[in-house]
Parts: structure tokens; sequence; C-alpha cells
């Protein structure tokens, strides 16, 4: 049996997320809530809280027992980007540009291929 999360248009780049979800590709879940937990990233809280959501899916909405669980897949991809602008000297101005990403979380208690 297989729960999903999604979080989309979180306020962090692709690239800073997929850092920690690479950590916990794979991992039970009380070990990847552990390296979560204590990771100072700020990447780390966002996927702590979509990883608790999911097993909150997969108890409520399945029945499913939380000690089976694991990490099956992450995939993170790129979401829209915010223009924004900021003033220069002599009139000019530079584009900023905030990343944002979407986020597919899947948790199973199937064992790993």
């Amino acid at each position: 049996m297989e729960t999903k999360a999604i979080l989309r248009g979180a306020r962090i780049s692709a690239q800073k997320s997929r850092l920690i979800a690479n950590q916990i590709k794979g991992l039970p879940i009380e070990k990847a809530l552990n390296i979560l937990n204590f990771s100072q990233k700020k990447g780390s809280f966002i996927l702590k809280k979509l990883l608790e959501s999911a097993v909150a899916n997969a108890e409520h909405n399945d029945g499913a027992d939380i000690d089976e669980l694991r990490v099956a897949e992450i995939c993170i991809d790129k979401g829209m980007v915010m223009k924004r602008t900021s003033a220069r000297a002599k009139g000019r101005g530079n584009r900023i540009s905030k990343q944002t990403c979407h986020i597919l979380l899947r948790i199973s208690d199937e064992p790993l291929r």
C-alpha cells in the first residue's frame, strides 16, 4: 500500500531541497524523521512537515502500521519563479529570482526492490 503527500510552491529552490531529500530516500520513517529533526537546513523543516503529513494520511486513510512504513520516493521538481526587482545606482534596477519547487513524497510499507 502506498500513500503520498504533495507540496506545491514551496519557497525553496529545488537544488537545495534535493540535498536533504537524497539523505532520507529509502529509509524507514523513524530514521528519516530523526535525520530531518537534527538537520539545520531550511529544507529539512519543510520535508519533515511533509513526511509527517504523509504518515498521518497513511494512518488515517489506509490504516497503515507506522513502524512498517518507509520513504519510497521523493520527487522534487522546479516550480514557478517569482521575479522581483531591486533598485540600483543611477536609476537602474536588478532582477531578483525567487525560486519555488514542487515536492511529491510517497511512503510505502512494501520492501524496497
